[in-house]
């Protein structure tokens, strides 16, 4: 069964189950701190999961996109992807255990066909916080699953919380056997030998961790599951891996015959940065040395070192391009729209590396050398860090260079020197990467508004071209990405501030009104990604100053947000400006 046939039963599925079907968030989250990039079905729905209603109702479906960076270095095995898509359904104070569970049993044995046999599952065993989980394994027994295959573990395995405290709960876990032997006796769904495939989970929350560490009961319980659709059209298929199904091999024979030296690690590098690449190019990404854009940088400069490994030219990156737009078409038709702009970004991108490239390798190897004629095998953090800061040589380039020629690197060394010269490094925002529900106090609810005022102040001040690209709020500072050609001038800065300012102190009343989409449209109401949206939207009005959809949270007066300061504006990437500020 091919991924588009899973992805189209699931989501049908669940519309027949009374679930209203949401569009895939894009990539690039607005308002989330905890992650440079959507990382989960759940990401976009947090204000809904903590209590907010959501205008489609309480029974949610969809497929996300998402992005994980955290196993980068491990794509090239047989199973971690960058790039994956998430298919979920959400019941937000609507049913509980018995009912998802049974729907995930008959979506597994009737909808996909998987025999009952082949299926095992794991539930919360109980601890000091929580007790066993038996009505879920209740549940399991009723829909059809022997006692047998049902296994009990710890807050490790079968808990969920995103951080230290907020909503969370016990969750099960669905397993296919994928018919290997058990490497012992002792065998189970724990077990990484390969026998257990994890293909679904359900997370039922129902507690709230306080910041005291003690657990209380949620007034509305919720229902938040994923269903990995690369790892499924997988096992669905009888391969070994994802890149052997459709959604990779076109790509994949391609590198093949394009390659003068045989590396199927580096084949699936190519292949599957180049995938995650294009997919975050499509959704607004551009490449840069900070955050998202050196991600993508990252993604990129691989892609192309791993086909100097394989000796193809690096003109077919436009081939590879081509064919990857028309195999996945029909599951990503923004591909078919965006290509020329994901092909300009690579391509310019690529011209940057080539030289990059040939100089840093040079150096490495000459530092390589010296290395080992003292009979060392760790290089040193200093070399590590000219390397970057002399060549613009990227530290995992080397590190993986290091690693293919038996060597390591002085990680701590060049973390303590890095992070001493910029402090816009990849290393001082890894912590962006755990991904879980945002933090959204009283101060974050603040920012939140405070977004809608200066996206307003900047258009009056630079003019309407001036549109939201991204943001990030946490508690201590907003960011704020706007579309922008040139760098503000001081005046401009200090009128965008007072404007902001103004705004505040005029006490404008934050509506919020609900109504379908083409409503919105008609009113004039902006958002940073409309294609996004259902049919029902969730629109705030701030009097005559501003319009915009968004999932919220706002203060209820402009009054409450305090005064706000502009710290810093720079670049972002290219035609895009950064505003980094606070409220006293």
């Amino acid at each position: 069964m091919k991924a588009i046939e899973i992805r189209n039963k699931y989501l049908k599925f669940f519309e027949n189950h009374g679930h209203k079907i949401i569009k895939s968030a894009p990539l690039i989250p607005e308002n989330d701190p905890s992650v440079l990039f959507t990382t989960a079905g759940m990401q976009p729905l947090v204000p809904y999961l903590l209590g907010q209603k959501h205008p489609e109702g309480q029974r949610l479906t969809d497929y996300q996109k998402c992005v994980r960076t955290v196993d980068i270095d491990e794509v090239g095995d047989n199973r971690h992807l960058t790039y994956f898509e998430m298919l979920g359904n959400w019941s937000l104070g609507d049913y509980f255990k018995e009912e998802s569970i049974q729907m995930s049993f008959d979506f597994l044995t009737k909808e996909l066909g998987i025999p009952v046999e082949k299926l095992s599952v794991t539930c919360f065993k109980g601890d000091e916080d929580a007790p066993r989980d038996e009505i879920t394994a209740e549940c399991w027994k009723k829909a059809g699953i022997k006692e047998e295959n049902i296994y009990y573990f710890g807050k490790e395995d079968n808990w969920w919380i995103a951080g230290e405290e907020g909503p969370c709960g016990t969750d099960t876990e669905m397993f296919y056997d994928t018919g290997k032997p058990k490497c012992s006796k002792n065998c189970n769904p724990s077990c990484n030998c390969g026998k257990y495939v994890e293909i679904w989970n359900n997370v039922f929350m129902e507690y709230f961790k306080g910041k005291d560490g003690k657990y209380t009961k949620l007034q509305q319980k919720n229902v938040d599951t994923g269903l990995g659709l690369e790892r499924m059209a997988m096992l669905l298929q009888g391969k070994e891996t994802p890149y052997e199904t459709e959604l990779f091999k076109p790509v994949m024979d391609k590198i093949e015959e394009l390659q003068k030296v045989d590396d199927i690690n580096s084949r699936r590098i190519v292949a599957e940065h180049l995938r995650s690449s294009m997919m975050i190019i499509s959704d607004g990404g551009r490449p840069s040395n900070i955050d998202r854009g050196y991600i993508l940088r990252r993604l990129i400069r691989r892609m192309i070192r791993h086909m100097n490994k394989l000796q193809i030219d690096l003109e077919q990156i436009s081939t590879l391009i081509d064919l990857n737009v028309e195999s996945l078409k029909e599951m990503y038709p923004e591909l078919v729209n965006n290509k020329e702009q994901i092909k300009n970004v690579i391509l310019e991108e690529k011209d940057k590396f080539v030289k990059t490239l040939e100089h840093g390798e040079k150096e490495f190897q000459k530092e390589m050398n010296k290395t080992r004629e003292l009979n060392q095998n760790i290089i040193n953090g200093k070399v590590v860090f000219k390397l970057y800061d002399t060549y613009g040589f990227p530290p995992e380039v080397t590190e993986e260079l290091a690693r293919e020629n038996g060597f390591e690197i002085d990680k701590e060394e060049f973390k303590k020197l890095f992070k001493e010269h910029q402090e816009k490094s990849r290393l001082g925002s890894e912590q962006k990467f755990k991904g879980g529900l945002a933090s959204t106090g009283e101060i974050e609810t603040k920012y939140h508004t405070a977004t809608h005022l200066l996206n307003a102040a900047l258009k009056k001040v630079l003019g309407n071209h001036v549109h939201q690209r991204g943001s990030n709020i946490t508690a201590d500072r907003m960011r704020f990405d706007f579309s922008h050609d040139s760098k503000m001038t001081e005046e401009e800065k200090k009128q965008v501030e007072d404007l902001v300012n103004k705004y505040i102190e005029m006490a404008i009343p934050v509506e919020k009104l609900e109504m379908s989409k083409d409503e919105a449209i008609a009113m004039g109401a902006e958002a940073m990604f409309l294609d996004k949206y259902g049919e029902r939207v969730t629109v705030y009005k701030i009097g005559d100053i501003s319009l915009e959809l968004c999932g919220g949270p706002h203060v209820e007066n402009t009054k409450d947000i305090g005064k706000f300061k502009i710290k810093k504006e720079e670049s972002s990437s290219s035609g895009v400006r950064r505003i980094k500020a606070v409220i006293e």
